[in-house]
């Protein structure tokens, strides 16, 4: 049942979400795209996701009124991981809120410092004394005795003479990796900017940045063409390795969408092409090697080896690139087989791979990654999750869309919250989890994964949920909205086989965290952070990721941190900072690459844990 969703305004992104009534403004905030700063776990006692509600502000509890003077209670300041929407809401989120990491490049006032802002593109306006017979000395000598020692293009130097005579040898030097990539008349130093994109195997995400600042202009987000290819990576290396025209289909494919985001980026802000002069890309190895045309056959087979483990940095326009003519691309390092770039951009973002305390990263996708970070050492493994959390293979699934049911309660009937508060025409990721999560707890769905029949469901079941479980074609389902509630006019229903998909996916990612910590000598209690990465879905309920597996049941909230798209993080920050891409290349040099399929002790693993949880302790 759709219930009626309360519209919320967050500031200063311009961004409105529709959540059902009660809902915690951290989830609202999270839905529209600001992943503010929870290092309790949401436990309300570290007061770092301070926001001011401008109106309809809920009275404070207990925490909150240890957090705040009366004077800013009054004032509307509340935590957002304990204050809910008791209305139509509009909230201010503070900088200084935004969840740190990779995030303090991204602008965080309090933490954020000049040299962080540092891009391998820079702009420079001078003016040269013109040559005379005193001073007859070439005009790139010229131009080196200002901006240092760089390298130059031919097609450059045919212009750069009569472009400085033209402009009385005034104007703005463009260089990018100590190259002169352009001579621009006047002084357009303002005018600077690149685009970083994660690559993911179903979707991909874009945004435009500023590289005066480091801060995002434009956004978007796609699903990956590829798809009509295969739905994961393997098949998509069979494609390029079997049909005569495979790998460029699916390169041409992928930069055809890219510079369809570039257009669209680039119109959202008003910002002319000529003046966009890098993009930064973070994948799997896979997507990586299939955007930069490389040949991923060898990744399709043992030992999985990878073209390069350096970053690649290419002229943008071998790739077909609309950016600059003489702008630069770079794709990430990778760590090894199917860990990629994405993995290293995640730990660039989240910073995991600095701190002494074992932490971890869990990037929760198509391609499940989990990294291991631990007295030095970085354990790196990747499982096949496939794409059940992002909409595929699910029966009505989808990616987390206007018109995608996100998130789902059971409290004596089925509520629904629907992305952009219209009637559902499917359901992604979030919403999956949050589904079975509730079966298993009512106790509708057991251990095993079977959704019971009404001849053997437990007698506490409300009727309303009752009636919901059908037998449809050859199978049991449950329905979420009827016929005449949805978009579509068909029932939108979770049946056995979604089910299934879930039973696997989570199971992939569950043997991969516990072969990984064996590896280490480890137990999940020793963990001190985990970080859990992944653009599917808005949000992830930690308790229902825990019930359904997804994340160890015995990991204390406070130790959790959600940390969104990671990959597009890392490919941000190393668009905007230096420092953060040669951060990445060292740790892509010193992380282990583990192959799960080859450690004995995986297939029982992943054997036990396609069973759901039979408790979930208390955290």
């Amino acid at each position: 049942m759709r219930e009626a969703e309360i519209p919320v305004v967050l500031e200063p992104l311009g961004r409105t979400v529709y959540v059902l009534e009660k809902t915690k403004i951290l989830e609202a905030a999270v839905r529209a795209g600001a992943l503010l700063n929870t290092p309790c776990g949401g436990q309300g006692t570290c007061g770092k996701c301070r926001v001011r509600v401008v109106k309809n502000a809920c009275p404070p509890n207990e925490a909150e009124r240890a957090a705040f003077s009366a004077e800013e209670l009054a004032e509307g300041m509340r935590l957002a991981c304990q204050s809910r929407i008791c209305g139509p809401t509009t909230i201010e989120i503070p900088r200084a809120s935004v969840i740190g990491a990779a995030y303090q490049i991204l602008g965080a006032e309090s933490e954020t410092t000049a040299d962080e802002i540092n891009p391998a593109v820079r702009k420079q306006f001078l003016t040269l004394t013109p040559p005379s017979r005193e001073h007859a000395a070439p005009d790139l000598e010229r131009l080196e005795e200002v901006l240092g020692n760089f390298k130059s293009d031919l097609s450059l130097l045919a212009e750069l003479p009569r472009r400085l005579r033209a402009w009385s040898f005034s104007g703005t030097a463009v260089l990018a990796d100590h190259r002169l990539i352009d001579f621009e008349e006047g002084d357009t130093r303002t005018q600077c900017f690149s685009v970083a994109f994660d690559i993911g195997t179903t979707t991909l995400v874009g945004v435009l940045l500023d590289l005066n600042d480091g801060r995002e202009r434009a956004t978007t987000s796609r699903l990956n063409p590829q798809t009509t290819f295969g739905d994961d990576v393997l098949s998509r290396i069979l494609h390029a390795r079997e049909q005569p025209d495979g790998l460029k289909d699916l390169h041409d494919a992928i930069v055809a969408e890219v510079n369809g985001m570039i257009d669209e980026l680039i119109e959202q802000a008003g910002v002319a092409r000529e003046h966009v002069y890098e993009a930064t890309f973070a994948g799997n190895t896979t997507m990586q090697q299939l955007l930069l045309g490389l040949d991923p056959a060898a990744l399709g087979e043992v030992p999985f080896v990878p073209v390069a483990r350096r970053g690649v940095l290419v002229e943008a326009n071998e790739l077909e690139l609309n950016i600059h003519p003489r702008g630069r691309a770079y794709a990430f390092p990778v760590i090894g087989g199917f860990v990629g770039g994405d993995t290293v951009a995640g730990l660039v973002a989240t910073e995991a791979a600095d701190t002494d305390a074992p932490a971890m990263l869990v990037d929760i996708g198509t391609n499940g990654e989990i990294v291991l970070c631990h007295d030095g050492q970085i354990l790196a493994a990747s499982t096949a999750a496939g794409p059940a959390f992002e909409g595929a293979r699910i029966h009505h699934g989808m990616r987390a869309a206007a018109g995608a049911i996100e998130k789902v309660l059971l409290d004596g009937d089925v509520r629904l919250n629907v992305i952009g508060d219209m009637p559902p025409i499917g359901i992604c990721g979030s919403a999956l989890i949050d589904v079975v999560a509730e079966l298993l707890r009512i106790g509708v769905v057991i251990r095993e994964g079977l959704l019971l029949g009404d001849d053997l469901m437990p007698e506490h079941i409300p009727e309303a949920i009752r009636r919901r479980v059908r037998q449809e074609g050859n199978g049991t389902v449950f329905v979420l909205a009827e016929r005449h509630e949805s978009g579509t006019e068909e029932s939108i229903v979770l049946t056995q086989r979604d089910i299934r998909e879930l039973q696997l996916a989570t199971g992939a990612i569950r043997a991969g965290i516990s072969i990984l910590l064996q590896r280490a000598g480890l137990k999940v209690s020793d963990l001190e952070r985990v970080y859990i990465a992944g653009g599917f879905g808005n949000f992830i309920r930690r308790s229902n990721a825990q019930r359904i597996g997804l994340l160890p049941s015995d990991l204390p909230h406070e130790k959790m941190a959600f940390v969104g798209n990671a990959s597009l993080a890392g490919a941000w920050a190393a668009a905007v900072s230096q420092k953060a891409r040669a951060h990445a290349e060292e740790i892509a040099r010193h992380a282990q690459h583990v192959d799960l399929s080859l450690d004995p002790a995986f297939q029982m693993e992943f054997a036990e844990a396609m069973f759901f949880p039979e408790t979930v302790a208390p955290t």
